[in-house]
């Protein structure tokens, strides 16, 4: 396993991070179980869960809600040495109840998040604490307020985002610094072949201010594993028509990934390790065999010919801004 840097910290993490939120709806405990000692066992240091993980993501209905974070507090306690083997995130922000304030990022919405969190997952510390969207209502006072005191008290050791403009970024981080307070070191985003809008303004903001990319959806929902050569009658509507959209996209990858001699998996998985801003992909196996071959990536190495022919395939935004749309 290869590690790294989370953002500008001192803090290593492997270069893939374990997604767990199949875990609870797709993935049952004692394969989770198996997964995340695998996980292990390869050298991935860093899981990522969310306290909303596990149950339906709508606000209305709150049953299963925890389940994610209840199944890696389950397999900590199995073996409490693993705690301190791991980097444990989770997220705030999602629904949790049907109270009003069940969710976004008020304090008091931040303080008992944290609580429960700490329960479901059987520990007395999150490693990093990742606001799981921006939200537009609260003060940036009342955020890093709440954040400074559960890092006063050991509850939370880094702060990070997920799903945030580039601005947002720019203006937590000014915010975070008249209270001599570390901020954000980490931003969880979409990020493959098929959505690069965040090299518009999201990776320099990243880069700017030292926050790690840590990409989630690094395939594109399957798209860039090989979808063509696994197409069969069972698949959903929805994503036949997706296929459809990407067919003639998807031809010129799949053959440029057969002429490499590599999957079209770990090619997409290797281009965003590429990317010196990128911390790490998640990875999100529902079974152990998905897990090892995710792995092979790392051995992955793209020519600068390659690149640019996958830059051609999957075209992005045109560079960053401004110059992206402007002079």
């Amino acid at each position: 396993m290869h590690y790294t840097y989370l953002g500008r910290t001192g803090l290593k993490v492997s270069k893939f991070c374990l997604g767990t939120m199949n875990f609870g709806m797709v993935t049952d405990e004692p394969t989770a179980f198996t997964i995340m000692d695998a996980a292990l066992d390869s050298g991935i240091n860093f899981f990522d869960t969310a306290d909303v993980y596990g149950g339906p993501q709508t606000p209305d209905m709150a049953q299963g809600f925890g389940t994610s974070e209840e199944i890696i507090g389950n397999w900590l306690s199995k073996d409490t040495s693993r705690r301190n083997q791991i980097v444990l995130s989770t997220k705030v922000y999602q629904p949790m109840g049907l109270g009003p304030n069940d969710k976004y990022l008020s304090a008091y919405h931040i303080r008992k998040a944290c609580e429960d969190s700490l329960r479901r997952l059987k520990t007395d510390h999150i490693d990093l604490y990742q606001m799981h969207h921006i939200d537009h209502r609260t003060p940036w006072e009342e955020i890093w307020q709440a954040m400074a005191l559960l890092v006063q008290q050991g509850k939370v050791l880094y702060v990070g985002s997920s799903n945030f403009g580039g601005w947002h970024i720019a203006t937590a981080q000014a915010a975070a610094k008249t209270r001599n307070f570390m901020g954000l070191v980490s931003e969880q985003s979409l990020y493959n072949l098929t959505a690069r809008m965040i090299e518009l303004e999201v990776i320099p903001s990243c880069r700017h201010h030292g926050l790690g990319i840590i990409p989630w959806s690094p395939l594109g929902g399957g798209l860039l594993g090989g979808v063509l050569g696994k197409e069969n009658g069972t698949r959903r509507a929805s994503k036949l028509k997706e296929i459809e959209k990407y067919r003639p996209q998807l031809e010129a990858y799949e053959s440029l990934c057969a002429e490499l001699g590599e999957q079209p998996a770990d090619v997409a998985l290797a281009w965003l390790l590429h990317n010196p801003v990128v911390t790490a992909p998640i990875v999100g196996p529902r079974t152990q065999e998905q897990l090892a071959s995710s792995l092979k990536a790392l051995d992955v190495s793209l020519s600068p010919d390659t690149l640019k022919r996958l830059d051609e395939i999957w075209p992005g935004p045109g560079g960053e801004a401004p110059e992206a749309y402007a002079w």
